[in-house]
């Protein structure tokens, strides 16, 4: 069962969510919080082991919450839940470490995925998004902590990041390739060490703005 904490100013916004996540037997609801403060008094505390999170809150924003649990090595896999098409907040929503970003009107069937992609050591930065989200690092500075010129990828490097940015899990990645899931937590952390970032969905967003994938 995967355990979830909602974190929405709105009250109807999370009561939609909360009902939507009820349908599916592998996630449940375990804790709410209606703004940034209570978030980052309440997710320590319960530690879920997935957030879904609105950016624009009272108190303190969402983005306030990503660095301030992040700051603190208490952050659980996050997933922005946002109605605004906002690109420069989605971005600096991931460079603080969130795993992806939904809209707030969402499926179920789009939610509950995302939940498990997220639960299971994915991503949510899909190449549509992420071409059309990194169109706006033109227009702003881009402080992702890199190398410049980062060391070559090898094929097989190539070809685990390409799925790193569909989403999947390091065992998603082994199961497609046939190798075992060290040798791709491996190839990870190749894949990290070279770009000169800290996480998977950094890595992604570094592949795209160099034109690896």
């Amino acid at each position: 069962m995967i355990s979830v904490c909602l974190v929405d100013d709105q009250t109807l916004v999370r009561q939609g969510i909360r009902s939507l996540l009820e349908l599916s037997d592998s996630i449940r609801v375990v804790a709410e919080a209606g703004d940034g403060t209570q978030a980052i008094d309440t997710i320590p505390k319960v530690k879920p082991d997935v957030v879904l999170l609105d950016m624009r809150m009272p108190n303190q924003s969402g983005l306030d919450v990503l660095k301030t649990l992040a700051a603190r090595n208490e952050l659980p896999p996050t997933i922005i839940l946002t109605t605004f098409d906002d690109d420069q907040l989605v971005l600096a929503g991931l460079k603080a470490g969130a795993k992806g970003y939904l809209l707030k009107d969402v499926s179920l069937d789009q939610l509950v995925d995302a939940v498990k992609t997220v639960a299971s050591g994915g991503s949510l930065v899909k190449p549509a998004v992420t071409q059309r989200l990194l169109a706006g690092l033109e227009h702003m500075q881009n402080q992702f902590a890199s190398l410049e010129q980062p060391d070559p990828l090898t094929e097989r490097e190539t070809e685990i990041l390409r799925l790193m940015a569909g989403g999947y899990s390091n065992k998603e990645i082994a199961n497609s390739l046939g190798v075992a899931e060290g040798t791709v937590k491996n190839h990870v952390s190749n894949i990290l060490s070279k770009l000169g970032v800290r996480d998977r969905t950094r890595a992604v967003l570094k592949a795209f703005e160099m034109g690896i994938v």
